[in-house]
């Protein structure tokens, strides 16, 4: 089994000019991981360098910028479009080559007006506003609102086996996120179908509305909206998010057998298909040029909040890998492309459109990051066996920073078509306690994003950016 090569550029080259690029003057860490022979092996020198090249380096600058220049960059907006723009521009910048916008048609969903969600009394008088988001993708409500009973059910069965009694009526998913995982995306997946397709469900019972506990532990007045979708044959009826601290009110008042009312109003629309890009640059290869490792994350972000954590914080790993490979004079044998991919949140195209575009290449392998912006632990991966165990031996070089874990399963949304193209998928993996409590609602903001943590997960990135342009791994079994 063959390790990196050791010639992935001049060590001393990396360190000169990756730090050289941000006017710092290297200061070592005192515990390098050594080699087997007691020193620094090629491999932790230069996990070394790019650590301290990102954490003087442009990782929170660039997040902040986006922020700034295109927030709330939902597919088919005009921040949509600012954002493709300014990723064009940057990478210009950090001087990758062939940069280009590749055209991708995305979806066009709009919000409209605030959305108005009122609990009414006798004579259906206004008692307490509530806070709601309309998902992603829902049909508006008639002009004057929904005004009906609720109906709270905890599953997709409990809703089944009271069908009669939803007709009619606001069916309300109050399913909390499970606080028994330590893994919050598992959380996240055990109640995250209530959202999707909890329109579906409560449409097929003859409900008039679905209103979601927003996907959360966190117990607040922020709802957290999301993407939701109508299948044919099925009537469309309206779904909003409502927040978590709403969501325990009605709950209480449901449990203390009141009879709840509610008005909600919604003013969204889909709007014909518009032209988006992924925006797209390489630092190109040298003798294996023609195979290539994709790293990227996704440039759109929901409407409630700046998308600094989603996926600003990916799009910031990615770019801030790119500047430190390209700073540290990084000659690879495969080229490394880098991937701003269009519309994950509302639809996937671009990475469906990136897969179309180039199934004609050999793709080596896809690095994703789409996990926020905390304290990175290392990587997810889909290969096994003789490959993992490859994978596995150079990692160790990151563990010194924390960052060197190495799991089963990994991968990303924008990336996972490349799998049948035959690339090993490795996904980003960080600290995701807090995740949940800015996903996809306006506390996503770049006051919520650590710098220090965001520029090491950069370094994780381009450290395995550059391991995957050169090392040579075991044939699948």
């Amino acid at each position: 089994m063959s390790a990196v090569r050791e010639g992935i550029g001049a060590l001393g080259l990396v360190v000169a000019l990756a730090l050289g690029a941000c006017g710092a003057t290297p200061s070592p860490d005192p515990s390098p991981d050594p080699g087997r022979d007691g020193e620094s092996s090629p491999a932790a020198a230069r996990a070394q360098a790019y650590v301290e090249a990102a954490l003087e380096g442009r990782a929170f600058a660039m997040l902040r910028e986006l922020c700034e220049v295109a927030p709330a960059r939902l597919s088919g907006s005009a921040n949509g479009q600012k954002a493709v723009e300014w990723g064009l521009a940057t990478m210009r910048a950090i001087g990758l080559s062939n940069v280009r916008a590749e055209p991708v048609m995305v979806p066009h969903w709009v919000r409209g007006e605030p959305e108005r969600c009122e609990l009414l009394g006798e004579d259906d008088a206004v008692v307490e506003d509530l806070q709601v988001l309309a998902l992603g993708g829902s049909e508006a409500t008639p002009p004057g609102g929904v005004v009906a009973e609720l109906v709270m059910v905890r599953s997709f069965e409990e809703l089944a086996a009271r069908g009669e009694e939803a007709r009619g009526k606001i069916v309300f998913f109050n399913r909390p996120m499970p606080r028994i995982f330590a893994n919050t995306f598992r959380a996240y997946g055990q109640a995250v179908p209530q959202r999707t397709s909890g329109a579906v469900e409560a449409s097929r019972v003859g409900a008039v509305f679905a209103l979601v506990r927003s996907m959360t532990t966190r117990i607040d007045d922020h709802p957290h909206t999301g993407a939701m979708v109508y299948p044919d044959g099925v009537p469309r009826i309206p779904s909003a998010a409502i927040s978590t601290l709403d969501a325990e009110s009605l709950a209480a008042r449901i449990e203390r057998g009141e009879r709840v009312r509610l008005r909600i109003a919604l003013h969204c629309a889909t709007l014909p298909d518009v032209e988006s890009a992924n925006v797209v640059g390489e630092v190109p290869g040298g003798d294996l040029a023609h195979e290539i490792v994709t790293v990227g994350g996704h440039l759109d972000s929901w409407d409630a909040g700046q998308g600094a954590q989603d996926d600003g914080a990916g799009i910031a790993h990615t770019l801030e890998a790119a500047r430190i490979l390209v700073a540290s004079g990084l000659r690879p044998r495969r080229t490394l492309r880098f991937v701003l991919f269009a519309n994950e949140e509302n639809g996937l195209r671009g990475g469906h459109a990136y897969r179309a575009a180039h199934a004609h290449e050999s793709h080596f392998a896809a690095i994703e990051s789409d996990a926020g912006a905390d304290v990175p632990l290392g990587f997810g991966t889909t290969a096994k066996g003789a490959r993992f165990a490859a994978l596995r031996e150079p990692l160790h070089a990151l563990e010194p920073f924390g960052m060197g874990a190495l799991t089963p399963g990994g991968g990303g949304a924008d990336i996972g078509p490349l799998a049948e193209l035959g690339a090993e998928l490795f996904g980003l993996t960080v600290i995701s306690h807090r995740y949940f409590d800015y996903h996809h609602s306006a506390l996503d903001h770049i006051d919520s994003v650590n710098e220090r943590a965001l520029a090491l997960g950069a370094a994780a990135v381009a450290w395995l950016a550059a391991t995957l342009a050169e090392i040579e791994l075991p044939p699948r079994t």
